[in-house]
Parts: structure tokens; sequence; C-alpha cells
């Protein structure tokens, strides 16, 4: 019955056809576990997410990034395996279990790092990956890096984007409300923003590292507009924490555009249902997640490594932003 239903020699075709026939009547499903000890596709691909589950707050990106993996895998008849994990190494033991179980057929990895053990660990495992967003070396795949196939966006562009927006408005005094100190794309764009402020000449600019959630969030935005020089512009890393910067300002007394002005790097409904509606940087995160998880579909059919630079996300300026209050 095993060799009809898994399409081995020695069996003849009428004899398989009533097998499978049986099969579907019955409702059988290829075992996944059986599978890879058969040396088969687990027809699954994986995914971790090291950070807590509540740092994801309402933020829409890995929302829109998955929804995109999904789309490109239906059709391939691939499963997402998605996961949390307790910190780095944690989600390095779940890739080393995975391989060792055969459960999945290759990772979406996430998160970037500038000290970032997965990718040696992947290449030495040979599970094949795919690293959404830039690496350490922005995707140029360094000659003494392990090589792995990436899906990355311009955060330094971007954010160049950003302040060349707020400058053109009359801000001089800008801060960067960031994501996790150590993440790649963070330090991107903590670096981006000393460069284009050393380029223009803003008198301050500096950068708060935070966990993406709405509470380091606000106690970031606190911090900066307590300062006997308060930034007359924030850059917010995710909408969750630009929306907390809005309520932030509201305690504090000060309008929203009009004293302050607050920029997400994020867009999505949020931003666009606030009062007052936030500007935010667009990009179809969607279609991002497509690019990846059909990336890693064609390694794994045997394609090239590949490092895949999507276009630039660009600046909506909506009514969160607006020329500053006179000095």
């Amino acid at each position: 019955m095993s060799f009809a239903l898994n399409n081995r020699a020695g069996v003849s075709p009428g004899t398989r056809a009533r097998v499978v026939r049986v099969a579907e009547r019955l409702g059988w499903r290829p075992h996944s576990a059986a599978r890879a000890l058969s040396g088969e596709s687990a027809g699954v691909l994986g995914m971790v997410l090291a950070r807590s589950a509540g740092s994801l707050g309402v933020e829409s990106f890995f929302l829109q990034l998955m929804s995109g993996i999904q789309r490109a895998l239906a059709p391939r008849d691939h499963a997402l395996l998605f996961q949390m994990a307790d910190g780095l190494d944690a989600e390095c033991e779940l890739y080393r279990r995975w391989w060792a179980e055969g459960r999945v057929d290759g990772v979406v990895v996430v998160d970037p790092r500038t000290e970032d053990p997965r990718p040696a660990l992947l290449t030495s495992l040979g599970l094949p990956a795919v690293v959404v967003g830039g690496m350490a070396d922005e995707g140029a795949g360094g000659s003494e890096a392990p090589r792995l196939s990436n899906v990355w966006a311009d955060d330094a562009g971007a954010m160049a984007t950003i302040v060349r927006h707020l400058y053109d408005l009359g801000h001089r005094r800008v801060a960067h409300i960031a994501g996790v100190a150590g993440f790649a794309h963070t330090e991107r764009r903590i670096a981006s923003l000393r460069t284009e402020a050393a380029r223009i000449g803003l008198a301050d600019a500096r950068s708060v590292t935070t966990d993406y959630t709405d509470a380091q969030g606000a106690e970031a935005a606190r911090r900066l507009l307590a300062l006997p020089a308060p930034p007359t512009a924030l850059i917010c890393d995710n909408e969750v924490m630009a929306v907390a910067a809005v309520s932030v300002a509201a305690e504090r007394g000060l309008a929203v555009p009009r004293e302050v002005s607050i920029v997400s790097w994020e867009d999505s409904v949020l931003c666009r249902t606030l009062h007052p509606q936030l500007t935010s940087l667009s990009r179809d995160t969607e279609e991002f997640g497509r690019h990846a998880a059909e990336q890693l579909l064609d390694v794994l059919t045997g394609g090239p490594l590949r490092q895949v630079r999507t276009p630039l996300p660009t600046l909506t300026p909506r009514e969160s932003t607006a020329p500053p209050p006179p000095a």
C-alpha cells in the first residue's frame, strides 16, 4: 500500500489507482515525519520569531509578511510552521531540532543581527533558508560570510527619505524611536540618521532603542519630549510606537503636528484611521513575504542563491507632519 501511495516502482497502474481511490475515500494524507524519514519533502517551511509575544502588539508587519508567504505556498501545497522563541539561542535550537526531525524543508529567517550566528548554523546543517531584511553586509554576500538567499529593503535610503521630508518642512531637531539594538536594520537606520544629519546640518539628531512595544515607545517619547530642547519631530520604527508617541504628546499638552511632528516607519490601517492620520513609509509587505517564500521554494528545487532588493518604500505624507513651531 505504501508503495502505491508514494508512487514507488513495483506496483501496477491499476492497483495504484485502486489504492489511491480507497485512500481518498478514507481521508488519508501522507505523514510528514514518515515522509521525512524516507527522504521526501515535508511540504513545510518554518519561521521563528525570537521576540516576546507582547512585542507584536497590533503591529501589522509580521501578519502581512506571513500572509504574503502563505500566498506563495498555497498553490504549491506547502504550509508555514510558525513558532515564537525566547531569544536567539532558543531559535537556533529549534532549527537544530527541525533539521534532525525533518520537520521542515527550509526556513524563513527574520530580524537579521549585526552579530548573527544563524547563517553559519543553517549553512552547517544544510538547511535551506532565505533571510528577510538586510543582513549586516546589506545582502552583498561578503566573501567570508555564509551565503544565503536574501530579500531586503534599503533601510538607509528609507531613513534618508524621511529625514529630507522633515528637513524640508523646517525641522532641525529630530529624534528616532528605534527598534531593538543589535538588529541589522535598527543599526542601519541609526547610522543613516547620523549620516543625513551631518550631511544637511541638523542641529540635533538622536536615536533611542526599544523593544518595539507601545510601552517602551511611550517611555522613549516621554524622555525625549521632556528634554530642555525637545525634538520637533519623532521618527518611530513601527506604527505601534508612533501611536504611543501621539498619546504621549497629548498627555503633555502638545498638539500634533503643530508642536511636534510624528512619522511611522510602517504604514497600516491604524496609521490611516488615527486622528491625526500618520505620515508613514508605505510598502507592499505582503509582496515582500511572497518574494521571500518564492525565493526559498526556488532554492529547494535547485535554483541559485540570490540577493533580491525590493523597491524603496515611499513616504506618504499625512496629517501628522507639518512645519515646526517658531523658535
